[in-house]
């Protein structure tokens, strides 16, 4: 079982920097598809960017360029680095890992951009 906590949301003005920080544990094998994913009220859940075996990056159109995926040097850690802020990028946001065809989410953590 994988357990995932998230950490590093706040509330910030548009234009400013937060990072957020996903600390997975429950394995010591090394977790290849991570991710962050993000939900709005009233909105689905959307991938924002996700991260896997060779640490192969893929981000969402909307944050190309302003946010970035990382791996820690903690095993099966994984950092999003936003920068740029919007007020559309308020949400709830999920780290999510992929092990054994399974998805783990964390508990979530909010991010308030304000304008």
């Amino acid at each position: 079982q994988v357990q995932l906590v998230e950490s590093g949301g706040g509330l910030v003005q548009a234009g400013g920097s937060l990072r957020l920080s996903c600390a997975a544990s429950g394995t010591t094998f090394r977790i290849n598809t991570m991710a962050w994913y993000r939900q709005a009220p009233g909105n689905q859940r959307e991938l924002v960017a996700i991260i896997t075996s060779g640490d192969g990056t893929n981000y969402a159109d909307s944050v190309k360029g302003r946010f970035t995926i990382s791996r820690g040097n903690a095993k099966n850690t994984v950092y999003l680095q936003m920068n740029s802020l919007k007020p559309e990028d308020t949400a709830v946001y999920y780290c999510n890992a992929v092990w054994y065809s399974r998805n783990y989410w964390g508990q979530g953590t909010q991010v308030t951009v304000s304008s």
